[in-house]
């Protein structure tokens, strides 16, 4: 019998919109503040998705990871990055309209990422109409992050609706992993930032090409 789904948790960076070229600039100048060379937009997209403290962690040079550098072009990265959120960032094309139809289909919708929450909220606020999400979550000191399950089953609660009636999707192994860690359909997008291989192999149960064929479940 075909699940009845009632929500869904989105990725935000890689699986609503495109923030690639923004995350990179903002930690770039944090890099070259502290005496570091930067990246490429694409060389980030492997790093992405862990919260700022990892992306900078990952960003430094081999020889000068320690916790305390990356710590501090972090905080700087998130100043830098909370000024100037939605340069070049943009939703997916294809995104804008599906997420019109679930709301229309009255689909409980949440945003749930590891990008640091007041930059969370700027940029969904500054990108999808109000009312859009019925709650969006970002990294908040000592509270968990994916893939902890815990912070899925706490939006959850506040939803009334149980893991299993959700849809959790996303672009990275860190989406799959925290779906399968909540018991949620873990759903994989092609259009982000890791290859579909990494996906498959953390165990996404299904990959869409394009947005409008997450209509399909519903």
């Amino acid at each position: 019998m075909k699940v009845k789904y009632k929500g869904i948790v989105f990725d935000l960076d890689g699986t609503l919109v495109d923030t690639i070229e923004d995350i990179a600039a903002s930690m770039n100048r944090a890099l070259d503040c502290h005496g570091f060379p930067g990246h490429t937009p694409d060389q980030y997209k492997e790093k992405v998705g862990w919260g700022i403290k990892r992306l900078a962690f990952l960003s430094l040079p081999e020889n000068a990871r320690s916790e305390e550098t990356a710590a501090r072009v972090a905080a700087d990265s998130a100043r830098f990055y909370s000024e100037t959120p939605l340069v070049h960032t943009r939703p997916y094309p294809g995104i804008p309209e599906l997420l019109g139809e679930l709301v229309r289909k009255k689909i409980k919708l949440v945003v749930l990422t590891n990008k640091p929450d007041p930059v969370a909220q700027k940029v969904v606020a500054g990108l999808f109409p109000s009312g859009t999400f019925s709650s969006v979550r970002g990294e908040v000191a000592g509270k968990p992050r994916k893939p902890d399950p815990a912070c899925v089953w706490e939006l959850l609660v506040e939803l009334d609706i149980t893991p299993a009636d959700v849809i959790f999707t996303g672009d990275s192994e860190i989406d799959i992993k925290t779906a399968l860690a909540c018991g949620s359909f873990p759903l994989g997008v092609s259009w982000g930032y890791r290859p579909r291989a990494t996906i498959e192999e953390a165990g996404a149960r299904q990959i869409i090409d394009r947005p409008g064929e997450l209509l399909d479940f519903f």
